[in-house]
């Protein structure tokens, strides 16, 4: 391929990034002032599409997941990557279940009154246009989609190459609800290519895109922080750390561990490191280990969980920082609360971490200190997800902390505006 056709490339590329971008700032408009009833048609419209071309998005996810598969990709991955009858019925659900959530735009915030008599008001209202980049989960063009419009806001998806042909399949749909219910269907787009440029042409509109929300691994991350010229809402990767303290209940805190990393491996909230107390190690690891070696997962620990058991393999140092997505499981024994606080705000990602205990001070302790968008007591992380939080779904979990922190559902895709009412003041 010449330089000058490279070229002539990513002018088409820049030139169709325009006009979606143009098409996407129109439709925002528009969305903005659409009503509540409106904006649920589209929703509960897009879900029934969803149902009805089931056949089609399962055999575009075939053609994608073969794909895949020729290329080399197993495990985790790929997992993340497959649709099949449930994943589809919970992406239709999770429409309805964000068009049954109360309508965030509108809502009076504050008000008051100043002496001079102005009537001052805080308004939520849309952010405008977001641009979501996401890797292979084909379910994050619904989720993201369905949470925009709710918000009054248009959206640009840039799915991962892998899932091209299922987003594609899942943003008709989408745009079939928009035009049943008399929306713009511009008010959801994707780029019609997997050419990376569009990822690089995305970041650098700031006159049409008001918001940029990556969903991915360090990789994509770092790509959109380093380049975007627009607002990023961060969704880290999901380093989280389940810490099982001396006063567990030792079923539960098997229950849970098991779950946390096994449940799903490939979530941003698997657990990827379980800490544990020195004072209940000897008596509970084993079993710990017994029920992770069961369900195939490799556990790998530092000194004194390997004194305990040997099938516990060498942990690197590399190994406290590491994302496995995958049924590897990192495990240190620690002294303490104290010593396990130090553990996940020096090497967890700020996304989600968990305590089991039946000691509500250690509890306390532990959920005020740690530094991240989500922490649980008595739970698995795996929790960590919009729609059990009751948000209908999450375009991700952010883990920064401007603006949206945590779980980002139709009300985290809003800003407020002041509304100021008078009787004819004029300013001394």
């Amino acid at each position: 391929m010449t330089a000058a056709h490279d070229l002539s490339a990513d002018h088409e590329i820049h030139d169709m990034m325009n006009g979606i971008g143009h098409a996407a700032k129109s439709a925002a408009l528009e969305l903005a002032s659409a009503t509540e009833e409106s904006k649920n048609a589209a929703l509960h419209a897009a879900a029934a599409a969803v149902r009805a071309r089931k056949a089609e998005i399962l055999a575009a996810n075939a053609r994608d997941v073969a794909a895949a598969e020729a290329n080399g990709v197993k495990g985790s991955f790929l997992d993340r990557l497959v649709l099949d009858d449930d994943r589809v019925e919970a992406m239709a659900r999770g429409l309805e279940e964000v068009a049954a959530l109360p309508d965030p735009i509108g809502t009076v915030l504050a008000e008051w009154e100043r002496p001079n008599g102005l009537k001052i008001a805080r308004v939520r209202v849309p952010l405008g246009v977001i641009g979501v980049i996401y890797e292979s989960r084909p379910n994050v063009t619904a989720d993201a989609g369905g949470l925009c419009v709710k918000a009054g806001n248009a959206a640009i998806l840039r799915g991962g190459s892998e899932s091209f042909e299922s987003s594609r399949m899942i943003l008709s749909c989408l745009q079939d609800g928009l035009r049943a219910a008399g929306l713009p269907e511009a008010a959801v787009q994707a780029p019609p290519t997997t050419d990376r440029e569009a990822v690089g042409a995305l970041l650098r509109m700031t006159e049409f895109v008001d918001v940029i929300v990556p969903r991915g691994g360090k990789s994509l991350i770092e790509r959109v922080q380093s380049e975007s010229r627009i607002p990023v809402f961060a969704h880290l990767e999901g380093l989280c750390h389940t810490y099982v303290h001396a006063k567990a209940d030792p079923q539960m805190a098997r229950d849970i561990v098991l779950n946390a990393k096994m449940r799903r491996t490939g979530i941003c909230g698997a657990t990827e490191t379980v800490l544990i107390d020195r004072g209940i190690a000897g008596e509970l690891l084993g079993a710990m280990v017994d029920d992770l070696s069961a369900a195939g997962c490799e556990i790998r620990g530092d000194a004194a969980a390997r004194d305990i058991d040997a099938r516990i393999v060498p942990a690197s140092d590399a190994d406290w920082d590491t994302e496995y997505l995958d049924a590897i499981v990192a495990v240190r024994v620690v002294e303490d609360v104290e010593a396990a606080i130090d553990h996940v705000n020096t090497h967890g990602s700020n996304h989600t971490d968990a305590i089991v205990t039946a000691d509500a001070v250690a509890a306390e302790r532990f959920l005020s200190r740690v530094d991240s968008g989500i922490v649980l007591h008595n739970a698995s992380t795996q929790f960590a997800d919009g729609g059990e939080f009751g948000m209908g779904a999450e375009i991700g979990i952010s883990t920064g902390k401007m603006h949206a922190r945590g779980p980002v559902g139709a009300e985290q895709l809003t800003s407020y505006k002041y509304v100021v009412r008078g009787a004819g003041q004029v300013r001394p």
